[in-house]
């Protein structure tokens, strides 16, 4: 067996072409989206990000705000600049770059950003909505894996799915979606007892563990759907996923590439929350 590769690229551009189309439509309302992302600080990585979230935006019809503060930036510096933004109606979503300088405390910066504009789904509000399934912003990453799980015409209902990682971020919410979708969900993690055992049971398994190559051929159960999370910047100066992509190939039916895969669904469901923030703001 070789795996199919999901293909991040042909996935996000067509995610990014209904949030252009769902642009142009408000735009004919007189609403036009807008992104405020804040960065503090001179992080590489995180400025290589920020600026593809402007260029998505200018690709969608969307409105960017990129603030850029010095790495020396206060923790009441930057919660006045997001009450500032929160109070401000042009701006439909609000993004704190993270990771933020050592002196500010993350939590307090997201808790200060309004759930209706807390695009990037992190809000205390937006996750208790998600337990329950009521409306909210769904975490970016995790609907885009749901995204590619779906690509492929894998039903989800009644497939045993494991999830490697237990991150606010990535793998609680990525379980609380599969078991949404009514799969048997499993989280692994670094104190789990039979992990090889438990991930080649997996249908579909999820690996956000951040460690190149962590997940192994014999951990794959033949003709599973693979989802790559990792971004592991390896001692060759590329990018890495968190599985043996070569050896993962010889066992999944489809498999998520590192780079080309998860970190461009990302973006693109990023521009479909604000798309959706705009509207519900606007009352359409």
């Amino acid at each position: 067996m070789q795996a199919q590769i999901i293909d991040g690229k042909i996935l996000s551009a067509q995610v990014k072409a209904e949030a252009a189309a769902e642009t142009a439509a408000l735009k004919e309302k007189g609403v036009t989206p807008c992104l405020a992302v804040i960065l503090v600080g001179e992080d590489p990585a995180s400025q290589v990000y920020v600026r593809g979230k402007a260029k998505d935006c200018h690709d969608c019809g969307i409105d960017s705000r990129v603030i850029r503060l010095p790495e020396e930036t206060t923790q009441a510096e930057l919660l006045k600049l997001v009450g500032e933004l929160a109070a401000d109606k042009a701006v439909n979503g609000i993004l704190v770059q993270l990771p933020l300088p050592a002196q500010i405390d993350e939590k307090a910066v997201i808790d200060a950003i309004p759930p209706e504009k807390d695009v990037d789904g992190f809000s205390p509000v937006n996750v208790g909505r998600m337990q329950i399934g009521e409306p909210c912003f769904l975490p970016c990453t995790p609907a885009g894996c749901i995204r590619m799980i779906e690509s492929t015409g894998t039903p989800i209902e009644g497939k045993r799915a494991v999830v490697i990682g237990r991150s606010n971020i990535v793998g609680k919410p990525a379980a609380l979606l599969l078991l949404a979708k009514n799969a048997t969900v499993t989280i692994c993690h670094s104190r789990t007892a039979n992990l090889k055992e438990l991930c080649s049971s997996a249908d579909i398994l999820v690996a956000a563990v951040g460690k190149a190559g962590f997940v192994t051929g014999d951990m794959i159960k033949p003709g599973a759907v693979v989802i790559d999370v990792g971004i592991n910047r390896g001692e060759d100066g590329k990018l890495h996923g968190d599985v043996d992509f070569a050896a993962a190939c010889e066992k999944a039916s489809y498999i998520t590439p590192v780079p080309g895969g998860v970190g461009l669904m990302t973006r693109a469901m990023l521009m479909k929350n604000t798309v959706q923030a705009a509207a519900r703001q606007n009352g359409l």
